[in-house]
């Protein structure tokens, strides 16, 4: 019976140590305007409702939603800037069951500007604050003023060499005399893809990251894969640093694109790395 008592008080301090930890890292996290999010790519082999489940054993509460994936939970249909007002209606309320904030929507690449101007208005009514795209630069124009008018930012997403955006000069270019509410997606893994060191880029886009999508990969190849944050060569600990010093503000999307069926584990330790390293920031 002793022995059973003292196991208890073990695991009961455990669970309040483990707490008292969270809420450290979580207040440091906010006292930097930082949210810790998932791009529901990273959950793509399942619905966006079991997404959310999955985001939910992780720890995250904030998310990244892309077009196409099949909604879920009773909604048929896809989630995408299509969608009618009932159905938006609908995925809204699915949110706010699973306790999760809809922060992003991306990538998409709208063909025309009367998509663009859907685009946004699907935005503004689902409370999305930025829109990820890489977006054809005769569209830059209407882009910046339809950021002004809805004020809703818009991140420009790297793909990896020889995507067009590849590069953060080709970025800044493309932002350089438009609205202030145009930005980076910056994509660090994407970067170690192309060859660039990811510090470095975040340094050239400093003041004009709208948010990241976080990825460690196993080595600097094209053909790297990712691993638990921490574990790669991505730099995560100096990424985390200079964003610190830049005093960005916004949302850390986590996007991990291995082990596709059972990747959880791996978000959730990648998740509690991320709160380790803030909380010592």
């Amino acid at each position: 019976m002793k022995k059973l008592r003292n196991a208890l008080m073990l695991a009961g301090g455990l669970a309040v140590a483990l707490f008292a930890k969270s809420a450290a890292a979580q207040s440091r996290a906010d006292a930097l305007g930082w949210k810790l999010g998932a791009q529901a790519w990273t959950f793509n082999h399942f619905t966006l409702a079991e997404a959310l489940d999955k985001m939910d054993s992780c720890g995250i509460q904030y998310v990244e939603a892309f077009p196409g994936q099949t909604i879920g939970g009773g909604i048929e249909g896809k989630f995408d800037y299509h969608m009618s007002p009932e159905k938006q209606e609908q995925v809204k309320a699915l949110f706010k069951k699973k306790h999760k904030v809809l922060m992003a929507f991306g990538v998409v690449v709208p063909t025309s500007a009367a998509e663009w101007r859907m685009l946004f208005d699907f935005a503004n009514r689902m409370g999305i604050q930025s829109i990820t795209s890489e977006p054809k630069e005769e569209d830059l124009d209407l882009i910046s003023s339809l950021c002004d008018q809805y004020q809703i930012k818009l991140a420009i997403h790297d793909h990896p060499k020889p995507s067009h955006y590849w590069n953060p000069d080709i970025v800044l270019a493309a932002i350089k005399g438009r609205s202030k509410l145009m930005g980076a997606c910056a994509d660090i893994g994407h970067w170690v893809r192309s060859g660039l060191d990811p510090v470095e880029c975040i340094k050239k886009l400093d003041g004009h990251i709208v948010s990241l999508h976080f990825k460690d990969l196993d080595n600097k190849s094209p053909e790297s894969h990712d691993v638990v944050w921490g574990n790669g060569v991505s730099q995560m600990p100096k990424v985390l640093e200079t964003l610190k010093n830049q005093k960005f503000k916004g949302l850390f999307s986590a996007e991990y694109e291995y082990n596709w069926d059972n990747n959880v584990p791996e978000v959730k330790a990648s998740a509690a790395f991320w709160r380790t390293m803030v909380s010592n920031l």
